[in-house]
């Protein structure tokens, strides 16, 4: 068995994953920037290194860094979680190559399957065909143009090297396409450090249905089960639920067989899911994540599987000591996801800042998978996910009522969050029936009247500041950092709720200022300018687009007039509430 592992993640899924190692016995090591030196995976953790670093590549995309924990850590084993070096075949390889275990599959399969091209022919290979598309990275614009102009408007820009939404844009006509593609490729690097895309024909309605996967080093493969996540926004998943409702039987063991090919087609040992879109009672394949998932928790809701655990056995080198016939889908599960996200208007803009109240939810089926606490701060330079509120049911309903009960039971002060649109969705008729799909969050429902947050949310510090001192250890004399508070004649930072408030309370009107100063809504970078002074613009134009919390977000003149300045460049930091463009 293992004897110490290396989580290379941060919040939840670092959290997640020290759990079950503490049942095992299994020590565990926790890496960190210095925005993350008191966060709860490093609280939690058995042992705790510095990465250095504030922004994601600076820190846990440094593998020299990660390494270095490595080898002084003495540990054995190194768990990636999701996200960040999860799905990048040179990190697994450099571990592996110092004799260190990879929680994960081959570095192999990575590369066949991270790569969402190659994973494409893989799959077709084995008689399991993809959503139509173009099995080579885009070298320009004019590609996705002649794509679209032979298979139809719109078309998907997607990155080669992840997932999750992450580095994916929908092109609505020819003139979309060079913003669009230039979009992806900046996401695509910002969150999993490649930029390639990659481009396919985009479904009007499908619903997306993924299979997990477990295997052995030993020869066995097996599917758990299905899970629907058509509850989207942004292309990334907002809720999910097992098993997928209004699925045919049929379907789904023609489904969960398609993905046993699909991991046996790359050699695929650990954990993994393949993911498929779902259309007029066909399926197609659409991409392998060689890692576990955020959704994870419905699966271990209804099969009673700790996957985590398996993960570290199969590791180990142990097989799996149950067969296919012996899975089981028990009852219903749906996993909300917690996100610093303000969804008033249906604009699901970050909201990063200081969580001041956390009162979390319990009682029967009720878990709650969480890598923040009262009193945490939720960076902009990181993913934005707070936590996963998860519960399980008899059947479906059940599990739905629960899961409204559970949010009215939580409530969290400093950020805005995306539990009053979970509640919108999970009342909704479409939902309630499931005849949803991938596009109908952003398409059909309504979240303009949810209220908007007292105060814009301001990401603060925790009061300290970094100072380097001389001290004595063992009679050896060192010099040590201390992180001391700081001094400030400013108040406290402001704060609102994002309580769940009773259903009926989820309506309130909003309305634009139209002010002629553009101000950003919450702290972030300038990516791009997309005016000059002297142009002319409509309300509503773009004007600048900022990345905070890993995502390109939009900032728009909210009148009609002309520039009159513009205070930032590409590059630049901006805190909540600054003024970038000035229109007259």
């Amino acid at each position: 068995m293992l004897q110490k592992v290396l989580i290379a993640n941060r919040g939840e899924i670092a959290v997640r994953i020290m759990r079950t190692c503490r049942e095992m016995g299994i020590a565990t090591v926790a890496v960190y920037s210095e925005l993350d030196r008191n966060a709860l995976h490093v609280r939690l953790a058995d042992e705790a290194f510095a990465l250095g670093g504030q922004t994601a590549s600076e820190s846990y995309l440094n593998t020299e860094a990660i390494l270095d924990v490595i080898t002084r850590s003495g540990a054995d084993a190194v768990h990636p979680g999701y996200g960040f070096f999860s799905e990048n075949t040179d990190f697994a390889r450099a571990i592996t190559q110092r004799g260190v275990t990879f929680i994960g599959p081959p570095p192999e399969a990575i590369e066949i399957m991270g790569d969402k091209i190659s994973s494409r022919l893989a799959a077709a290979k084995v008689g399991v065909e993809g959503v139509p598309g173009r099995s080579e990275t885009l070298k320009n614009a004019a590609e996705v143009v002649a794509f679209g102009n032979d298979v139809g408007w719109p078309v998907a820009i997607k990155a080669a090297y992840g997932g999750g939404g992450r580095g994916m844009k929908v092109v609505h006509s020819p003139d979309d396409a060079p913003a669009a593609l230039e979009s992806a490729q900046r996401e695509a690097q910002s969150y999993f450090g490649r930029a390639e895309c990659y481009v396919e024909r985009y479904l009007a309605q499908p619903r997306h249905i993924e299979m997990q996967v477990l295997a052995d080093s030993h020869g066995s493969v097996l599917w758990l089960g299905e899970r629907d996540c058509s509850s989207q926004r942004r292309h990334q998943k907002l809720i999910e639920e097992s098993p997928a409702p209004n699925f045919p039987d049929h379907i789904r063991r023609a489904m969960g067989e398609a993905a046993v090919k699909v991991s046996r087609a790359c050699g695929y040992v650990n954990a993994g899911t393949v993911e498929f879109l779902f259309q007029d009672g066909e399926f197609f394949f659409l991409e392998m994540n060689t890692r576990l998932q955020v959704e994870h928790p419905v699966t271990e809701l209804v099969t009673g599987l700790d996957l985590v655990e398996w993960q570290l056995r199969i590791a180990a080198g142990e097989a799996l000591d149950f067969t296919q016939d012996d899975i089981r889908s028990n009852g219903h599960a749906i996993e909300v996801r917690i996100n610093a996200e303000d969804p008033s208007g249906g604009k699901f803009s970050p909201s990063p800042g200081t969580l001041t109240r956390f009162d979390q939810p319990s009682g029967p089926g009720v878990r709650l998978d969480a890598g923040y606490a009262a009193g945490d701060t939720v960076s902009q330079y990181y993913d934005n996910l707070i936590a996963k509120l998860v519960v399980w049911g008899a059947d479906r309903e059940k599990a739905r009522r629960r899961m409204l009960r559970a949010i009215e039971e939580t409530v969290i002060e400093g950020v805005a969050t995306t539990l009053a649109a979970d509640v919108v969705i999970l009342s909704d008729e479409a939902f309630v029936h499931s005849t949803h799909s991938t596009n109908w969050v952003e398409g059909e429902l309504d979240f303009s009247h949810l209220p908007s947050p007292a105060a814009p949310a301001v990401a603060v510090g925790d009061g300290v500041t970094r100072k380097e001192v001389i001290a004595e250890v063992n009679g050896r004399r060192v010099t040590v950092a201390l992180w001391v508070p700081e001094t400030s004649d400013e108040g406290p930072p402001r704060s609102f709720s994002t309580a769940a408030k009773p259903r009926r309370e989820h309506h309130a009107g909003v309305v634009g200022s139209g002010s002629a100063n553009v101000t950003v809504p919450m702290q972030g970078t300038i990516v791009k300018v997309n005016v000059e002074v002297g142009q002319t613009v409509e309300a509503g134009d773009t004007v600048v687009i900022l990345e905070a919390m890993k995502m390109e977000n939009s900032v728009n003149a909210e009148k009609s007039g002309v520039v009159m300045a513009i205070n930032v460049a590409a590059g630049d930091s901006v805190s909540a509430g600054d003024t970038v463009v000035v229109v007259e």
